[in-house]
C-alpha cells in the first residue's frame, strides 16, 4: 500500500508538469513592441543600414530593452516585425518570437520560455524521481531472478526490461536536470549560455545573475508553497528582467569598482578591502 501510494504520487505530479509542459502556450512580446505600419515603412524603405539602425534606436528609446546584437545595434526580428525584449528570441519551429527563450523541446514539442521554464523544470524532476523509485522497487525482484529464487521466465524479461529503461532514462535525465539546475542558479537560458548576453557594454555572461536565492525566485517566484507545483509562480512578465549592471549603475559604491567576477570580488590592495566589504554588505 505505501508503495503504491507514493507511486501514484509521483506518477501524478509527473502527468502533470508534462501535461503543462506541452500544452502552456509560448508568450509573444506585447504590442508595443511590435512596429506601427508608419514605422514598418520607413524602416524597409530605408536602404542605408546606419539610417535603419538609428530608426530602430529611436523606436526602442521608450521600451525596456538593455540588451544588443554583436555590433551594438538594437536587436530586431525582420519575421515578426518587432523589437525584441530582452533574452527574446525567435523560434524557428514555432515560426514566433518567443519571451525568455530557452530552447525549443523536440521531448514535449513545444518551446520552453518564460511562460512554462518551471514546469519544464518540474518535469525533469519528477521524471527522474519517477524512474527512480520504478528502478529502487523493481532492484530486489531483479535480485532474486539473479540468484534463482524466482523462476518465472515471462515475469524475468519483463523486470529486466522495466529496471533496464528505468536506470537508462534516470542517467540521461539527471545530466539534463543538473545542467538546468546549474542555468537557474546563474540566471542564465540555454540558449544564453552558449552566447552571452550583449549590453551596452559589452557581453557580460552574468548581466543577469542576482545571487543564488533571487535567481530561483526569478523561476519559481517568492512563494515557496507554489514551488514544488506547476502552477504559474515565476516573477514579472517576460518583458523585463532586473540585471545586476543595472543595480551596479544605480550604486555609488560599485560605479567606481571593476565588475565583479562570478566566484566573487577579485582580489585588490588593502586599501580597498574595506569598501569591497561595505559594496558586499550593501549588496547583500
Amino acid at each position: 500500500v505505501a508503495y503504491l501510494v507514493v507511486f501514484h504520487i509521483l506518477f501524478v505530479l509527473f502527468v502533470w508538469t508534462y501535461w503543462k509542459s506541452v500544452f502552456t502556450l509560448p508568450i509573444q512580446p506585447g504590442k508595443k513592441f511590435h512596429m506601427s505600419y508608419a514605422d514598418q515603412e520607413r524602416y524597409e524603405n530605408e536602404e542605408r543600414p546606419e539610417v535603419q539602425r538609428q530608426i530602430l534606436a529611436e523606436i526602442a528609446r521608450k521600451l525596456p530593452v538593455y540588451t544588443r546584437t554583436g555590433n551594438g545595434g538594437i536587436r530586431f526580428c525582420d519575421r515578426c516585425q518587432l523589437i525584441k525584449p530582452d533574452r527574446c528570441h525567435h523560434c524557428s519551429v514555432c515560426a514566433m518570437c518567443v519571451l525568455k527563450m530557452d530552447h525549443h523541446c523536440p521531448w514535449v514539442n513545444n518551446c520552453i520560455g518564460f511562460s512554462n521554464y518551471k514546469f519544464f523544470l518540474l518535469f525533469l524532476a519528477y521524471s527522474l524521481l519517477y524512474c527512480l523509485y520504478i528502478a529502487a522497487t523493481v532492484f530486489k525482484y531483479f535480485i532474486k531472478y539473479w540468484t534463482g529464487e524466482l523462476t518465472n521466465a515471462r515475469s524475468k524479461f519483463h523486470i529486466l526490461f522495466l529496471l533496464f529503461v528505468a536506470i537508462m532514462f534516470f542517467v540521461s535525465l539527471m545530466f539534463l536536470f543538473g545542467y538546468h539546475c546549474w542555468l537557474v542558479s546563474r540566471n542564465r537560458s540555454t540558449l544564453e549560455a552558449f552566447s552571452a548576453p550583449v549590453f551596452q557594454n559589452g557581453p557580460d555572461k552574468n548581466g543577469f545573475n542576482l545571487g543564488f536565492v533571487k535567481n530561483l525566485q526569478q523561476v519559481f517566484g517568492e512563494e515557496k508553497k507554489l514551488w514544488l507545483l506547476p502552477i504559474a509562480s515565476s516573477q514579472g512578465d517576460g518583458h523585463f528582467f532586473p540585471m545586476r549592471t543595472l543595480s551596479e549603475a544605480r550604486n555609488p559604491l560599485l560605479a567606481n569598482e571593476e565588475q565583479w567576477e562570478e566566484d566573487g570580488i577579485d582580489e585588490e590592495p588593502q586599501g580597498k578591502e574595506l569598501v569591497k566589504l561595505l559594496v558586499l554588505i550593501y549588496s547583500s
